[in-house]
């Protein structure tokens, strides 16, 4: 089972996202946090294999995350890192790709290809049957 955490300010989408998650073959969703601190307090507890993360946050912003991740892992172990954002420009995909992202996507169109990265890191998370 491929562990999924989603960092999102937006109860809405937590919730969209969350139940979108929870319908995926071979993802166990582990929940959300809406701030910075309280993400990472939950990756240090969880130890999950893929984060999705979101930059602007109600405390801290989503960089801050990248960059604990990146910078400690034998705190929060080596996840993937999707970035999932408003902000889906090219000064920003740069400088989230130096803090270690995995994966980039603009939250106003590309909600269907994020879907499609967890169920492919899904499939390659799974022993072949």
């Amino acid at each position: 089972m491929l562990k999924v955490f989603l960092i999102e300010d937006s109860l809405l989408l937590q919730e969209l996202l969350g139940g979108m998650l929870s319908e995926l073959d071979g993802v166990e969703y582990c929940g959300s946090a809406d701030g910075e601190t309280e993400a990472l307090r939950r990756l240090a507890e969880l130890h999950v294999d893929l984060v999705i993360i979101d930059i602007e946050l109600k405390q801290g912003s989503g960089i801050g995350v990248l960059d604990a991740l990146q910078t400690d892992s034998g705190l929060y172990g080596s996840p993937r890192k999707a970035v999932l954002t408003n902000y889906a420009h090219a000064t920003m995909r740069q400088r989230c790709e130096r803090f270690g992202m995995d994966a980039f996507f603009d939250k106003s169109m590309q909600i269907n290809q994020l879907i499609d990265y967890v169920n492919d890191a899904a499939a390659q998370t799974s022993p072949p049957s």
